[in-house]
């Protein structure tokens, strides 16, 4: 996963050179946000002449905002891995046991009702290098998808694909399983969505970002399959498609406003996004109450 890294700041990179030259990204129906007391104006070339020029707003620098839902999360999981190694007695591999009381997908438990552990297994994990791989994925794809997406979007997107995974998982393998891996594939999906629907704006950049986000989630996938009984590839599976499903749903769509000066950079998101979010959640849960898990 170390090419997801690079990737990502160079996607970073593409949106702060385009913010610079246009202004601040906003959401169609926000207004503008006051530009704070101290913050200098980019010093740029004067407006061209021209009979109906609308002043604009002045070109602010743009601030990140910080990635505190990814943080969240990352510390939520290595809490819970030294619970379980704790219970365990073993800070390399936690005890079946343990991650079974935990929360681990376990298909006679689910079919006994216990529906949380389609979420619980997303912040267990199997042993040591398990869960440094996964928490490094997270901090790779997890602050660019929360800018992107923003904090809401993005939660939404993650814990769709990591339940997208579970109920996979449930449906298709019938041994215990735990990992965040389900929820990493489906920011991946999430990612490659926004870039390949802003392909126009972002250029040959886009493109690029798109094929080598396939390529990682290809290569990934590949190696879950030479691994059989050991990585739980429908989970790998049903995260991607859950994730490429509520990407495209929360997306933003990418415009530059060009009728006043200088152009603003506008992210409107789809009226329907949040409706087809729950639809797929509620169908998850459907899936996982009215199909038995794989024996």
């Amino acid at each position: 996963m170390t090419q997801t890294s690079d990737d990502n700041e160079e996607l970073d990179a593409v949106i702060r050179r385009l913010e610079k030259e246009f202004g601040p990204r906003h959401s169609q129906g926000e207004e503008e946000p006051a530009r704070p007391a101290d913050t200098p104006e980019l010093v740029g070339p004067p407006p061209p002449a021209q009979a109906n020029v609308v002043p604009g707003p002045p070109r602010v620098r743009p601030q990140q905002p910080p990635a505190q839902a990814t943080r969240a999360l990352l510390v939520a999981i290595v809490l819970v891995y030294i619970l379980s190694c704790v219970l365990s007695g073993s800070l390399f591999q936690p005890s079946l046991g343990a991650l079974i009381l935990l929360g681990a997908k376990e298909n006679s438990l689910i079919a006994a009702g216990e529906l949380w552990r389609l979420v619980g297994a997303t912040f267990l994990h199997g042993n040591l290098i398990h869960i440094f791989f996964n928490a490094y994925a997270l901090y790779a794809l997890g602050p660019e998808s929360e800018r992107i997406y923003g904090t809401p979007r993005f939660l939404a997107i993650y814990f769709l694909a990591g339940v997208g995974g579970s109920v996979a998982s449930y449906l298709f393998s019938p041994s215990p399983s735990v990992g965040a891996s389900g929820a990493i594939f489906g920011l991946m999906g999430a990612l490659g969505v926004f870039f390949y629907l802003n392909r126009r704006l972002f250029g040959e950049g886009g493109r690029m970002q798109v094929q080598s986000i396939v390529t990682i989630a290809v290569i990934n996938l590949l190696i879950g399959f030479s691994s059989p009984g050991v990585i739980d590839n429908f989970g790998h599976l049903g995260g991607l498609a859950a994730g490429l499903i509520a990407g495209y749903a929360l997306a933003p769509r990418i415009a530059i406003d060009r009728e006043i000066y200088p152009p603003l950079i506008l992210r409107r998101l789809p009226a329907w996004g949040w409706a087809v979010a729950a639809a797929l959640g509620i169908a998850l849960i459907a899936l996982a109450v009215l199909l038995p898990g794989a024996a």
